[in-house]
């Protein structure tokens, strides 16, 4: 696999973190994007940036040059929907695009572009205002950028240890321990087949690179 340069939005988050070691196990260069940044554990290979996604375009089109790609794990846990997860995602997409990045993997939930779900399937009837924020991000990357997309939704993360074996399928409501989470976006670098996907994904028993060679 070639060696690329991430930058991580979202890095001292839970998925943030495990993605950024996840990486580093793949022997790829981090940078490092989060508002504390010195809460971002140093290595050699990782290059920390202090990234605030109320920020201008210009700015974090700064923060971000020399990335080969994107991947947007960040999130204001729901105080913040339009500024961060909404508005946010949508000017560090055309950040990318200025600073000529093609790739972009956007961390998302299940069903989030198909809203007449939200009030049929367990566990979405209650997130729709951070529904809506995240509708409008992830059509705006796949109708309104040139950007190589990758849509990973999640069913409910949780803190259990991880296990290398996930579902990829049409969606069903399940759950997703956090660790398996970050081994799957790391591991969809891998696969070419990935590339303008919306992957729906859950616990299962299908180890992880397997799932994805078949996405």
């Amino acid at each position: 696999m070639k060696k690329v340069r991430i930058f991580i939005a979202g890095a001292t988050g839970r998925v943030g973190t495990l993605l950024t070691k996840d990486l580093l196990d793949d022997r790829h260069e981090i940078i490092a994007g989060a508002r504390h940044p010195e809460r971002i554990e140093k290595n050699d290979h990782v290059t920390s940036v202090k990234f605030d996604l109320h920020e201008s375009v210009a700015e974090m089109a700064e923060a971000i040059k020399g990335a080969d790609v994107i991947c947007f794990t960040a999130g204001s846990g729901a105080k913040d929907l339009l500024q961060v997860d909404a508005f946010g995602a949508v000017k560090l997409m055309q950040a990318a695009e200025k600073d000529g990045i093609k790739r972009f993997m956007m961390l998302s939930a299940l069903f989030l572009l198909e809203p007449t779900k939200w009030r049929a399937v367990k566990g979405l009837d209650g997130l729709t205002d951070y529904n809506i924020a995240k509708f409008f991000a992830d059509n705006y990357l796949i109708h309104d950028t040139d950007l190589n997309y990758t849509i990973l939704q999640l069913t409910v993360m949780t803190d259990k240890p991880g296990t290398g074996k996930i579902t990829i399928d049409e969606g069903k409501f399940g759950y997703n321990p956090a660790e398996d989470v970050a081994k799957t976006l790391a591991d969809i670098l891998k696969y070419e087949n990935t590339s303008h996907k919306i992957i729906k994904m859950r616990e299962g028993d299908t180890p992880i690179d397997d799932a994805l060679s078949q996405a």
